[in-house]
């Protein structure tokens, strides 16, 4: 049972007294008070037209009516005046008042009479600090004020209020999000690096050029089979490197377009071998270059290791552990497509996901071991005799290889989405495109432009091993 305290007022003859009472009640800062006047005509039409004053200037308010002698009854009515934005006014009645004998007029309210209609049901009366809270924002009452005063607070990130006067922010659904006004939401945005975007186009363009130019290379080495720079740089394994690199170049179409299930599954796998095979055959290229110099001072016994059993042992073995490291991955967990609600706000992501980060990195992490072996021996064979300069070619192309790797990290870590996938893609073409120039281009263009340092170039250094 709660104390209750009431202000009881005479009823004025004339309307224009209505603002004195209203400044009477703000200058001793009541916020809420009980009006009782006689259950009359006239007692009614003082309630109807002073309730809109008092309610319109912040202050709460309860009707109680009065017996015809004006006597305080047993029991009377507590009522409560509503104003609507019509300006219309409701009299609802919500409980009643049982009297104490206190000459001081404090009352009981009786709690278990009290009944709210659904109309104001969980609702904060109307606040005298702001009009409403607008869709897009909620009520906070303010710390040791009344409930009538109350903030408006604007919705959070993901959340949204569609009504007035909204009590708290609701989230949206996992496939949509908050417009621009937070009072309603929205469908997502699906994005993958497609073939539509111009992001999509470039990177399949590029894909395409590189691989016609690795086809073409590949053309001009069968056409010219047994001049002496094909014959001096080893040709089976200057046509397993060319065709690896081609597959690089096409494996990056794996990456473009809607996931899907058999695409991820391949991506990565398609990817870590093809690269695999293509640096172990730089780095065979690196050794029998190495064995092949030292094999021509005289009594040196490095000429049994030279042959071509020693270049395919070192490609199949350095390949076969990458194929050992994709099978474990297929194996525990492999890649799937998936969809990012989260990621990004206003999109869903379609991406493939590694599935196990830990063997992605690690098949990473083991071309770029192979790829500093090969860059190592190479630097250190550099200066070897003009003979034998494609190690000075193949430090230039291990240089830019590492270089694109290297940054991939880091670039593909700070990114996300679509242009995740994009990084790789470019550190693809990019890495693959700097082993075909640096290695290939330049014996294209002695066989094609200069056929004279073809003939005079290499036939000082032919070998029955075949460098």
């Amino acid at each position: 049972m709660a104390q209750f305290p009431f202000f009881y007022r005479v009823v004025p003859k004339e309307e224009a007294q209505y603002p004195g009472i209203v400044q009477l009640l703000q200058h001793f800062r009541w916020t809420f008070i009980a009006v009782i006047a006689p259950d009359t005509d006239n007692g009614e039409r003082f309630m109807k037209a002073l309730m809109p004053v008092l309610i319109g200037s912040g202050i709460s308010t309860d009707g109680v009516y009065l017996d015809q002698n004006r006597e305080l009854a047993a029991d009377l009515d507590v009522v409560n005046w509503v104003m609507f934005p019509n300006k219309s006014i409701l009299r609802v009645k919500f409980g009643i008042i049982a009297r104490q004998g206190s000459p001081d007029l404090q009352f009981t309210i009786d709690q278990d009479a009290i009944v709210w209609p659904k109309l104001l049901n969980q609702t904060l009366p109307p606040s005298r600090c702001v009009e409403s809270c607008r869709p897009g924002s909620f009520k906070v009452v303010q710390e040791g004020k009344p409930l009538c005063c109350y903030d408006c607070i604007s919705c959070a990130e993901g959340t949204i209020s569609p009504q007035e006067d909204a009590e708290h922010c609701i989230r949206c659904p996992e496939d949509q999000h908050p417009n621009k006004d937070r009072d309603g939401c929205i469908p997502k945005i699906i994005t993958f690096l497609g073939y539509e975007g111009h992001l999509g186009i470039f990177l399949a363009s590029f894909a395409l050029f590189l691989s016609l130019t690795t086809g073409f290379v590949l053309g001009i080495f069968i056409q010219f089979l047994e001049t002496p720079i094909v014959k001096a740089n080893n040709r089976d394994l200057s046509f397993i490197l060319l065709i690896s690199l081609l597959l690089s170049f096409l494996s990056s179409f794996l990456f473009i377009g809607r996931p899907r299930k058999a695409t991820c599954f391949l991506q990565q796998t398609a990817f870590s071998i093809i690269f695999s095979v293509a640096i172990s055959c730089v780095l065979a290229k690196t050794i029998t270059v190495v064995l092949a110099f030292l094999a021509t001072k005289p009594g040196n016994r490095m000429r049994r290791w030279l042959g071509k059993s020693l270049a395919n042992s070192i490609v199949i073995s350095c390949s076969s552990v990458q194929i050992v490291i994709c099978a474990t991955w297929l194996g525990m967990s492999p890649p799937f497509p998936e969809s990012d609600k989260h990621s990004q706000p206003g999109e869903i992501i379609l991406q493939c996901n590694e599935g196990s980060v830990a063997m992605f990195y690690t098949g990473l992490g083991y071309m770029g071991f192979l790829a500093a072996i090969c860059f190592t021996v190479a630097f250190l064979a550099r200066k070897l005799p003009g003979a034998f300069n494609e190690a000075k070619l193949i430090t230039f192309s291990m240089l830019v290889f590492c270089s694109v790797w290297f940054s991939f990290v880091p670039t593909y870590l700070s990114t996300k989405g679509k242009y995740m996938v994009a990084v790789q893609v470019f550190s693809i073409l990019a890495s693959s495109a700097g082993l075909l120039g640096c290695i290939f281009m330049p014996k294209c263009y002695i066989i094609m432009l200069r056929p004279d340092l073809n003939t005079k170039a290499f036939l000082t250094t032919k070998t029955k091993a075949e460098i």
